[in-house]
């Protein structure tokens, strides 16, 4: 029998991933994710208590240039909303000059990537998706402060957490689970650019997400049976919430996909390489936007 070479070669090379362990989709496991995601929630009115110079729209528009740097970048589906935790933490307990907010969101994704990936972003890349507008020397340094600011607890529950969790727990067969879970993990990554879901604990983001995309994908999921508000009724109950809250979080999440797809249809600029200041007036020169975001 001829010898087969199992290793692969390059710059990312394919990952072979293990199955998912079911003995992790308990609820003991699950309570414990409910009982800690609210130590790792931050704080809602940091802009008003905390930040004197970032604004909400300076924090989506960082956000947004992260997911695009992760989707280019084919990180695993956990890195993004894991590194907007940590800037989220980052923002409720330190002020921070909007000049540094986004050598502050390189620093996060570099974290969290090096806490999901196998093999993780390097420090030149991520100067490269800010137009080399920050040094790795630069960007090393920021990663120490986040560290010290998070006290070095970089084990946070996110949304994507939960998904497994619901998927396991509901009349989903088994070939419908995949594009399910795909619609899901895009609701959160969606809810993790805008301000508004910064105070919902993840649970809730991940019910709002499962319900969202169970009601769009209706109609190709043939054998399903679950209804919306069946459906709303028992996710409530798992994360013990009230369904009424839970209803709004799908609402909130399906008016933030609207008005992403219309902004989508606009004419898009790169993520690599052309990242500009909000304002070169405000003197932010390593900030990404998209200048029609602006309103000075």
């Amino acid at each position: 029998m001829d010898p087969q070479l199992w290793c692969c070669e390059g710059d990312r090379p394919a990952i072979r991933r293990a199955y998912r362990d079911s003995n992790l989709l308990n609820e003991r496991v699950l309570h414990a994710l409910l009982r800690a995601e609210d130590k790792y929630l931050p704080s809602p009115n940091y802009f008003k208590c905390v930040q004197r110079e970032v604004a909400p729209y300076m924090r989506r528009i960082v956000a947004t240039w992260m997911l695009e740097v992760c989707e280019e970048q084919k990180c695993e589906e956990e890195v993004f909303p894991l590194a907007v935790n940590y800037m989220d933490r980052f923002l409720s307990v330190e002020p921070t000059k909007k000049s540094h907010l986004q050598v502050l969101g390189a620093a996060c994704m570099f974290l969290a990537s090096k806490l999901k990936e196998t093999i993780p972003l390097t420090a030149e890349k991520l100067c490269i998706y800010t137009d080399n507008s920050i040094t790795p020397t630069q960007l090393l340094q920021m990663e120490l402060v986040v560290l010290n600011k998070l006290k070095w607890d970089l084990a946070s529950v996110t949304a994507l957490d939960f998904i497994e969790h619901f998927l396991s727990q509901l009349s989903v067969v088994r070939e419908h689970q995949p594009i399910l879970r795909k619609h899901a993990q895009t609701f959160v990554a969606l809810s993790a650019t805008d301000v508004k879901f910064i105070a919902s604990p993840p649970s809730m983001v991940a019910a709002g997400s499962m319900v969202a995309a169970v009601e769009g994908l209706q109609m190709r999921m043939v054998g399903t049976s679950m209804m919306s508000k069946t459906l709303t009724e028992q996710l409530a109950q798992i994360i013990r919430s009230d369904p009424d809250c839970l209803r709004a979080c799908q609402e909130q999440i399906e008016s933030l996909l609207e008005t992403s797809l219309r902004q989508a249809q606009r004419p898009q600029h790169s993520v690599t390489m052309e990242t500009k200041s909000i304002s070169e007036e405000q003197d932010v020169s390593t900030t990404p936007t998209d200048v029609r975001d602006i309103n000075i």
